[in-house]
């Protein structure tokens, strides 16, 4: 086959594939409630009055759609986002900007699929996940922030916390593992941490993936049952349900307290995986849309290169 050939059948290819994702945002658009807001964020936020008790974990604030096109909507939505972070990953000289996604949930509210289906679809060189599990040694000797600090992502990167500095007001208070004093402080803390990560340039989108009780119990339930999820299953996971009441209250707290203009909160409904991942994906396009990432300009001369180039 001739070059000339192979770059028509490229082409041809690149068309469909282009007129496949055109046709998947059109589907995909059609199953986006006309009657919310234009911007997902604004749906989820939590703001004044919020109660978690009143979300409930079956909902999915601004999608009328279900299981299918919800995929369908993730998969178009997916060019999009790569784009943006791609904008973000290649600009970053110029915009000095950068984007922190923190997911938090109780155990199997599904930050595993965000990290897979939503952060797992952009170009691996551009993100910088934390998975954040109990401190070290080296890290008790320092104060709660100090591995938070060490995390934050650099320019152009989008950073993700799989929990976060959020535990030592959550996991901490449930049991009692700190004076009652000393996480009651966290707050403000936390508060003004973040806020001076913001005047830094950084968009903080914070999210708390909402599970029900039912739900999680069926999702322990199918760990046990399938031997290829044995892997995930971890028997703490019962011992912490005991705790599910108290866990609620922790969040509530800290939802209310550390949703601020520079760092708001977002509860996404999480029964439903496909709509979880739909929206987290919405509020990182949301994030990426407010820098407005340009392409950075050439630092050479174009034309100049363009006939270097055709004398080789």
């Amino acid at each position: 086959m001739t070059s000339a050939k192979k770059a028509g059948k490229a082409a041809e290819k690149a068309t469909a594939l282009d007129q496949k994702a055109e046709s998947l945002q059109e589907k995909a658009e059609s199953k986006v409630d006309p009657a919310g807001p234009q911007r997902l964020a604004d749906l989820l936020r939590v703001g004044p009055g919020f109660r978690l008790a009143d979300v409930d974990p079956r909902s999915t604030p601004g999608f009328d759609g279900g299981k299918t096109a919800g995929a369908a909507a993730l998969a178009a939505g997916t060019g999009g986002l790569s784009q943006l972070q791609e904008r973000l990953f290649a600009g970053a000289k110029d915009h000095g900007r950068n984007v922190l996604l923190v997911v938090q949930g109780m155990d199997t509210a599904g930050k595993g699929g965000i990290m897979r289906h939503v952060v797992g679809a952009v170009d691996p060189q551009g993100v910088r996940i934390t998975s954040f599990k109990a401190p070290t040694s080296e890290e008790r000797e320092h104060d709660f922030l100090w591995r938070i600090r060490n995390a934050l992502p650099r320019p152009g990167l989008i950073g993700v916390f799989d929990r976060s500095h959020y535990e030592d007001v959550l996991v901490v208070r449930v049991h009692d593992l700190v004076p009652r004093a000393v996480w009651q402080r966290r707050y403000a803390a936390i508060n003004r941490f973040e806020q001076g990560v913001a005047e830094k340039g950084c968009v903080l989108v914070k999210v708390m993936l909402h599970i029900s009780r039912g739900e999680q119990k069926e999702r322990l339930a199918e760990r046990l049952e399938r031997p290829d999820k044995y892997w995930k299953y971890n028997p703490g996971d019962v011992d912490e349900r005991l705790h599910w009441d108290d866990y609620q209250e922790a969040y509530e707290v800290a939802l209310t307290r550390c949703s601020t203009d520079a760092a708001p909160w977002h509860v996404v409904p999480a029964d439903s995986k496909w709509y979880a991942r739909w929206a987290v994906q919405q509020l990182l396009v949301d994030a990426l849309e407010d820098i407005d990432p340009q392409w950075p300009a050439a630092d050479f001369d174009v034309e100049h290169e363009k006939v270097r180039l055709a004398a080789t």
